[in-house]
């Protein structure tokens, strides 16, 4: 009985890997800057800001511009679109310059990173700024010029169960570990 199972588990297996993982091809996803040519800093992108759609996603109540997830950045000149429908627009410079401000200060715990948006056959697409060590993003396709970025949860340190930011006061308690 043993003999049969193995081999009903290992054919479907690498009939999935050869098939190239087709379930997959729907989306997008984000891969830190690394290999030879030029890496964007976030320095760049602040020096160039109008030439981006810029979005951010935070936690909701009032405190998403002083608590980003992430900052989104749609590069105006291709062809290609970022939506999403909890991905609120940046209108201006002052709004910009806190939002990325507040994640870069999250640099004493976490690591800010600045990562590419990639389509299912590497296209690019846009950055994404962020202190999630691994980001929690769903992308999907829509389109052949369009994906869709699912919300982001709360930022890494308000979700740290030691840490809690404390809403009304706008203080931590706790201690991180």
């Amino acid at each position: 009985m043993k003999k049969y199972i193995y081999p009903a588990i290992i054919v479907p297996l690498l009939a999935f890997l050869i098939s190239g993982c087709t379930c997959f091809k729907g989306y997008g996803k984000i891969r830190l800057q690394s290999g030879p040519g030029k890496k964007v800093t976030i320095r760049e992108l602040e020096d160039n800001w109008h030439d981006y759609n810029i979005y951010y996603a935070g936690y909701y109540g009032g405190l998403s511009i002083k608590h980003p997830s992430a900052v989104m950045f749609d590069p105006k000149n291709d062809n290609r679109a970022l939506v999403g429908d909890r991905w609120t627009k940046v209108q201006d410079q002052e709004t910009f310059s806190r939002l990325i401000s507040s994640i870069q200060s999250q640099k004493a715990r976490y690591y800010p990173r600045l990562w590419r948006i990639l389509g299912p056959d590497d296209q690019f697409y846009g950055y994404l700024f962020s202190a999630w060590r691994q980001v929690p993003v769903v992308i999907k396709v829509l389109d052949d010029k369009t994906m869709f970025v699912y919300d982001l949860p709360m930022p890494p340190y308000l979700e740290c169960p030691d840490l809690k930011y404390h809403l009304v006061s706008g203080k931590f308690q706790g201690t991180a570990r």
